[in-house]
C-alpha cells in the first residue's frame, strides 16, 4: 500500500497574500522573500515544506476550501492508481518539473489535495 511520506507543503488563501506572507515572514520566521508569496520550511535532515499564500480568486484549489495541502509520496502513479481503485475523484493530468512530480485529487467531502513525487 501507497502511504505519503510528509506534507510537502501548505497553501492556503489571503485577501492579501503578500502582505500575510511578510506577516508569517516577520512574525514566524517562514523563509519567503519581500514582495512573494511562497516561502519553505526547512528540516535539520534537510527536508523542505512548501508554503505559500494565495488570492482569494485563485483557482489552483476549488475557491470554498481555504486550505490545500501537498502531500510528499514516493511513487506518485501508484497512488493514483491506488487512489481511483478506492473510488476517489483523481485529475488526470500529471505534470512533471526539475523538482518532482504533481498530481491531483479531492477527498469525499471535496477536499482537493496535491501529491508530490520529489525528484
Amino acid at each position: 500500500m501507497e502511504r505519503v511520506l510528509g506534507i510537502g507543503g501548505t497553501f492556503f488563501r489571503a485577501r492579501d497574500p503578500k502582505a500575510l506572507a511578510a506577516w508569517y515572514r516577520d512574525n514566524l520566521g517562514i523563509a519567503v522573500m519581500d514582495g512573494q508569496t511562497f516561502g519553505t520550511l526547512e528540516s535539520k535532515d534537510g527536508d523542505e515544506t512548501a508554503w505559500a499564500t494565495f488570492d482569494a480568486d485563485a483557482t489552483y484549489f476549488p475557491k470554498e476550501q481555504k486550505f490545500m495541502f501537498n502531500y510528499r509520496v514516493a511513487n506518485l502513479d501508484a497512488m493514483l492508481a491506488q487512489l481511483r481503485a478506492a473510488g476517489a475523484v483523481v485529475e488526470d493530468n500529471v505534470e512533471s518539473y526539475d523538482h518532482g512530480k504533481f498530481g491531483w485529487a479531492t477527498d469525499p467531502e471535496g477536499n482537493r489535495f496535491e501529491l508530490w513525487e520529489p525528484s
